[in-house]
């Protein structure tokens, strides 16, 4: 029995590739203009980052993959994070249970 997936669906995979491919012009770019994370900024300004103190390990620090480089790291991060959320998102839908048309 064949899934018959929605008519959508091809040109917003076809979407999100062609972002996590641009993934590492945008970082290019956002060092370029000197982009700075808005908490980060707020945190500067307050003297929070003074007092900062690591409470983790993030799986990919600074949008990049460690030991990869700027644009590479960029990608291989990018790519793993749009297939995580794919894959939690696919997995919640499931959950909760059927397709707009009715169908389980």
């Amino acid at each position: 029995m064949a899934r018959e997936y929605p008519d959508w669906l091809p040109r917003a995979l076809a979407t999100l590739l062609v972002l996590s491919l641009l993934a590492p012009v945008f970082g290019w770019a956002a060092g370029q203009v000197g982009y700075a994370e808005p908490l980060e900024n707020a945190a500067e300004a307050t003297g929070a980052t003074e007092h900062a103190t690591a409470v983790g390990t993030a799986l990919f620090p600074d949008y990049g993959v460690p030991g990869l480089g700027g644009a590479t790291g960029t990608f291989v991060s990018a790519v793993v994070g749009t297939a995580l959320t794919l894959l939690l998102g696919a997995g919640i839908g499931r959950l909760l249970g059927a397709d707009t048309d009715g169908r389980q």
